[in-house]
Formats: structure tokens, C-alpha cells, sequence
């Protein structure tokens, strides 16, 4: 008999807290399964990264980010987290844009990746514990290659290694396809092929191509074989997680699974996968010119509201791109934003979080991450934090955002928190400007009630408001916030 969740988390032992509290949604089994970690306590997660052929955008981030969230939460359950996130610095999309632009591979690649770490970086993300580059890595690619043809797993054909998709039982065990009805996607080039769907490991060396030597000529890895090799190089010959999204399933992920499980793997226990950022119903992309780049998102947006829109969703669900949402996310944050200064003003100086997070958010996240359901916990909180605040309850208030705190701390969302410092400071000079000017225009406001001149002070008040400032009276006077755009 299936035991619930309370019996569950009374058979844990203390010292392996969230053991088996946590379930996540396997795309290998199509079902959502209690998450039991291969080594009691550590959490092993590989991300397929950047293909850093362009500057990112909000598609892009967003499975970083919503990784990001799961790596805090593990962290926070007390287990003991190796992050593994790759990048993919050598691909015929590189290669092709080397070619329009006239420069190297490398230098398409490097600007790229150091573009996709300061979108990380802007958006909260914590670094991964090891970040593989695959031109790194080509030893380890050839001994996996070695491995696979002596097994009878693989070929070679003029210079170019194959995977014999037929030699292995189960695979399109993940995507769930007929192989006889299989397409694989072409590659450019293709030859000595002895079925049209075994898939590139290798690829001959092409004139004005980079190319590695191996022991069938020079050539260059296919983007299937990078993940694998990286993966079993720094998580060894099984993991737990591995994730990345949607549209990797297949090829990518099946292609890697065929690999590692030939080479003699075990591979990962678990497949996340998350869904995609579109722009009226279709995936964001480069290649369909609707793409959004963090980069000038960042202008226009706050970052840690960027991280509110992108991460709370639900990771399976689509987020539809429009400014709309992204002004209501704005404006929720904001709400939050607004209690937590008002209890530090009236506390006097900072709150610390607490040492635990509420019992419904913490069973909405282990519950396949289920963010939405978590922020409506803190949402709720904030409320009875504001009716502390208007009863003057001021222990309430503290003990509300204290819960608050610890709630955004695990989603990386927490603008209190030294990770965020540097956005405040980024416009310190200016808020203290504008603080001046607008103090100037409430005393005068003041003035005109104090006299009973309500004309006049609601005009400053509505004029304010367009302006988008939002003013609340409060017990200690009037005070001041940006308002949603």
C-alpha cells in the first residue's frame, strides 16, 4: 500500500532531511516520482547549457533559472548539491556565424558565453559547481567513441563515427517513439552512413573547419557526444538529475542516454525538462527573429523582476511573452517590495529570515517545484503582514516578514539580500535625488491638509500618481514607491 505523504516523512531519518518529501515530474516515466537520490544526502544535476552561438534571451535563461530554484531548494532541504551546466562552444551554428562575420570560432564563442554568464549573473542564478567548455574535452569524447565501436555500438566511415541506433534495446525510451518511423535530423555532409537514422558522434574534417586529431582522422565533435562524455567525466557513470528543455528531448537527450547506456552507463535516474518562453504561440528564437535578449531586457526591467517573471511560473508550464505580464509581475513584486520596507521602517533596521519557511510553501515546492502555489504562501503572508501593520501589531509584522524573507531567499527573490546590493546601489544616487524633490512636493501636500485644503492636496496626490509614484498615508506620515509602469 502506498504510504501518504506525513508517513513518509516519519520514516526519515533526521539527518537526511527532504529524503523522500521532494517529487519530481520524470519525463522518462511520465509520471511524477518521489526524488531518491543515488548517495544519501548529495544531489548530482547536469544542465544542458549554452550552444553560444548568440547573445541570449529570456527563453534562453529561463531553464537556467528555473534550475537554479531547484539547486536552492535541494541546498535548502539539506542536501549536498553538484550542479554540472556545459557549454556547447563548438557547433555548425558557430561555425556558420564565424563564417558571416569574418571571425573566429573561438571568439563567436567566448563573446557569447561570457554574455549568457552576465545574463545568469544579472538574473540571480548562482554558478555552477564545475561548467565544462566541449572543446575541452575531446579526450574524454574519444575514449567514449573507442569504448562504443568495440562494443559494436559504433562505426567509422571516412573519417566520420556513427552510432548504430538499431544496437541498442530501448532506445526512444525517453521521447516514447517507433524507431521504424524515426527521422533523425539530417547533418550537413553526412556520408558512410549505414542507416539513415544512426546519428553523428564525429565528424570529418571539413576545409576551414576546427578539427581535433583522433584515431580516424581529424575532425570535430557532433553535440550529442559532448554531454555525455562531460557528464560521465565530472558525475561519473550514474547521476540523478539531468535537465534542460523541452525541445531537447529528442534528439539530443535520447541521442546522449544511447551513448552513455552503450558506453556502459548508467546515466541519469531522472529527466526535467522545462518548458519554453513563446511569443504568439511559437518558441522564442533566434532563427524565427522574435527573440527578446536579456541584455536589453535588463534596460528596461529591474532584474529581480525579470527572475520574478521568468521563475515563478510553473517549469513545465509555457510563459507567454507580452509587457503586459511583465508589468503585472512588476506590480505584484512591488506589493511585496512595499511590505517588507514598511515593517524595516518600523522596526527600526533589518529582519532577519527565518530559520524555516512555512509548512505550505515547503509542501508546495517538494511537490514537483511547484512555484505558483509556493508564491501564493508568500503572497498570503504579506497580506497578514500588512493587517499586523495596520493593527500596529509590529511583533506580527516582524515575525510575517521574517517568514517572507526566508520564502524569497529560496527562490532567489529576496531584495534584502546581499546578491542583490548592487541593483540598489546601481540607482542609490538617484532615488536620493528624487526622494528630495518629491519630500519638497508631500510637504506641500502636508500643508494643504493641515489647512483643510483637500482640492489642493489631492491634486499633488494625482499628480504624483501620473507621474508613477504611488503615496501612501501611514501613522508616520506619507511615503513614496514607484508604481507598476
Amino acid at each position: 500500500m502506498a504510504l501518504d505523504r506525513k508517513a513518509r516523512e516519519a520514516l526519515l531519518p533526521d539527518h537526511y532531511p527532504g529524503l523522500v518529501t521532494i517529487r519530481l515530474y520524470d519525463t522518462s516515466a511520465r509520471q511524477i516520482r518521489d526524488f531518491t537520490p543515488l548517495k544519501p544526502g548529495c544531489v548530482s544535476i547536469y544542465l544542458c547549457g549554452a550552444t553560444v552561438q548568440a547573445p541570449p534571451h529570456i527563453g534562453h535563461i529561463r531553464s537556467g533559472l528555473n534550475f537554479d530554484i531547484l539547486r536552492r531548494w535541494f541546498a535548502y532541504r539539506g542536501l549536498d548539491v553538484t550542479f554540472v551546466r556545459n557549454v556547447t562552444d563548438i557547433d555548425d551554428k558557430i561555425i556558420r556565424k564565424a563564417r558571416e562575420q569574418n571571425r573566429p570560432w573561438w571568439a563567436i564563442g567566448y563573446e557569447n558565453e561570457r554574455a549568457f554568464n552576465d545574463a545568469y549573473h544579472a538574473l540571480g542564478c548562482l554558478p555552477p559547481t564545475y561548467e565544462p567548455r566541449a572543446t575541452g574535452h575531446v579526450p574524454e569524447m574519444v575514449e567514449m567513441m573507442r569504448g562504443l565501436i568495440e562494443r559494436g555500438h559504433a562505426y567509422e566511415a571516412d573519417g566520420n563515427v556513427y552510432f548504430d541506433v538499431r544496437s541498442l534495446p530501448g532506445y526512444l525510451s525517453l521521447s516514447k517513439q517507433d524507431l521504424d518511423d524515426l527521422r533523425q535530423p539530417a547533418d550537413e555532409g553526412e556520408i558512410g552512413k549505414r542507416d539513415p537514422r544512426d546519428f553523428a558522434m564525429w565528424k570529418a574534417v571539413k576545409p576551414g573547419e576546427p578539427s581535433w586529431e583522433t584515431p580516424w582522422g581529424r575532425g570535430r565533435p557532433g553535440w550529442h557526444l559532448e554531454c555525455s562524455a562531460m557528464a560521465h567525466k565530472y558525475l561519473g557513470s550514474a547521476f540523478d538529475i539531468h535537465g534542460g528543455g523541452i525541445d531537447l528531448i529528442f534528439p539530443h537527450h535520447e541521442n546522449e542516454i544511447a551513448q552513455a547506456k552503450g558506453f556502459g552507463d548508467a546515466f541519469a535516474q531522472y529527466w526535467l525538462h522545462n518548458a519554453w518562453v513563446t511569443i504568439a504561440g511559437e518558441k522564442m528564437a533566434k532563427s524565427l527573429g522574435n527573440s527578446v535578449l536579456v541584455s536589453e531586457m535588463v534596460k528596461q526591467w529591474r532584474p529581480i523582476v525579470l527572475r520574478y517573471y521568468l521563475g515563478t511560473p510553473h517549469y513545465r508550464s509555457m510563459i507567454e511573452y507580452s509587457e503586459e505580464s511583465l508589468r503585472e509581475a512588476e506590480s505584484a513584486f512591488a506589493r511585496v517590495e512595499g511590505f517588507m520596507q514598511r515593517v524595516v521602517e518600523k522596526a527600526g533596521g533589518v529582519v532577519e529570515p527565518a530559520d524555516e519557511v512555512p509548512p505550505a510553501f515547503a509542501e508546495a515546492m517538494d511537490d514537483d517545484l511547484g512555484v505558483p502555489q509556493a508564491l501564493a504562501v508568500v503572497h498570503t503572508t504579506v497580506r497578514q503582514g500588512n493587517s499586523a501593520l495596520a493593527a500596529d501589531d509590529k511583533d506580527a509584522a516582524v515575525a510575517r516578514l521574517a517568514e517572507v524573507r526566508a520564502m524569497l531567499g529560496v527562490l532567489g527573490l529576496d531584495p534584502l539580500d546581499a546578491e542583490w546590493a548592487g541593483e540598489g546601489d546601481r540607482g542609490e544616487d538617484l532615488h536620493g535625488a528624487v526622494d528630495t524633490l518629491v519630500r519638497m512636493v508631500l510637504d506641500q501636500r502636508e500643508a494643504a491638509r493641515s489647512r483643510k485644503d483637500w482640492a489642493t492636496a489631492d491634486g499633488i496626490r494625482d499628480q504624483l500618481n501620473q507621474s508613477g509614484l504611488v503615496i501612501e498615508d501611514g501613522p508616520q506620515g506619507p511615503r513614496w514607491s514607484l508604481g507598476p509602469r
